[in-house]
């Protein structure tokens, strides 16, 4: 090989190797300049819980008639059952005829009063009218000494006595009429107080739904014995379905009461969200239920948010928790 083609090749050599070292700093630097990779968003594994609402009857009994039925909704004022009503039926009627006794004996004490008070103004006219003649008479005897004698002045004095003595008996039937008057009274006012504590109970043993919500239990049937106070129906309100899950102590500052997560559950739908309205104040070591976790914190805070449509979830439903980005939580407040 001449040298000339030795110099040839090795130019050659020389382009390739240039070449391969620009491609090798073009590549070093993309690689360095390359954006940091971007980090999912936290997912954390909750739950579905609620505060159920139970209702129950005051006293023990019989239920008569169920009016709901299991996952039936129900809203205020919907009946839900109703217990046999003999005790309480039969103690609103006592109440409603005492009442009317009462009511008889009310007229009547009002009546005396009355006669009394009538009495009392004859006998108080009668001690006017001696009063009087006794003074004209004094005023006669003063100036004309000797024209009324002892035994008229004695006789109208009598008079006035005996006046005053009927007016006293008369005041006194009236205070003790008055006294029996607000006897009888009380005594109405008792036996009024009495119905209406009659009719609340038996209104109490057929409540409606307080709340709006799903019933979730009927734990007594037509029939059944239910002692005093044992839940009849047991409701999950709409208002007090809560999505719980539990946060990393590194990260629980970021979920303060007043932030939106967003929440997903298989079958729900997209776009379902939450408000933090509960933060735990004390740490715990491991949740009560865990799903299914990739990586386990030991150490984690239990936060509560309110669900934006609670009633698409069902207490114990498993839940994805993750953050908002800043432009979702605009359009979720």
């Amino acid at each position: 090989m001449s040298g000339q083609g030795r110099r040839s090749k090795h130019s050659k050599r020389a382009v390739v190797a240039a070449v391969v070292l620009v491609a090798v700093i073009v590549a070093g630097i993309a690689w360095l300049r390359r954006p940091p990779p971007v980090e999912p968003p936290p997912r954390f594994t909750g739950y579905v819980v609620s505060d159920n609402v139970y209702l129950s009857s005051p006293v023990a009994g019989m239920v008569a008639e169920v009016s709901v039925v299991r996952g039936q909704r129900v809203e205020p004022g919907t009946p839900l059952f109703r217990m046999e009503p003999t005790s309480g039926q039969a103690r609103a009627d006592q109440a409603r005829a005492q009442i009317g006794q009462t009511e008889a004996q009310l007229l009547a004490r009002r009546s005396d009063v009355g006669r009394a008070r009538a009495s009392l103004a004859v006998a108080q006219a009668e001690v006017d009218r001696a009063d009087a003649d006794l003074a004209r008479l004094l005023a006669v005897q003063r100036a004309m000494d000797g024209a009324v004698t002892p035994q008229q002045l004695d006789l109208l004095r009598a008079t006035v006595a005996r006046a005053h003595a009927q007016r006293d008996v008369a005041l006194t039937d009236v205070t003790s009429a008055s006294a029996q008057l607000e006897v009888v009274r009380a005594q109405l006012a008792s036996g009024r107080a009495g119905l209406t504590a009659a009719e609340r109970q038996i209104s109490e043993l057929a409540p409606v739904s307080p709340v709006a919500g799903r019933v979730e239990e009927v734990l007594f049937q037509e029939g059944e014995w239910a002692a005093p106070n044992a839940a009849v129906i047991s409701i999950v309100p709409d208002a007090r379905v809560k999505a719980r899950f539990y946060v990393p102590q590194a990260r629980v500052a970021s979920y303060a009461p007043g932030t939106v997560v967003a929440i997903a559950c298989d079958g729900c739908d997209a776009g379902m969200t939450a408000r933090v309205d509960y933060v735990s104040s004390r740490p715990e070591y491991t949740p009560p239920i865990i799903y299914s976790l990739e990586t386990r914190q030991k150490l984690v805070f239990l936060v509560e948010a309110v669900p934006s449509h609670p009633t698409r979830l069902l207490p114990g439903q498993p839940l994805d928790v993750t953050p908002l980005p800043p432009r979702a939580v605009e359009v979720a407040r």
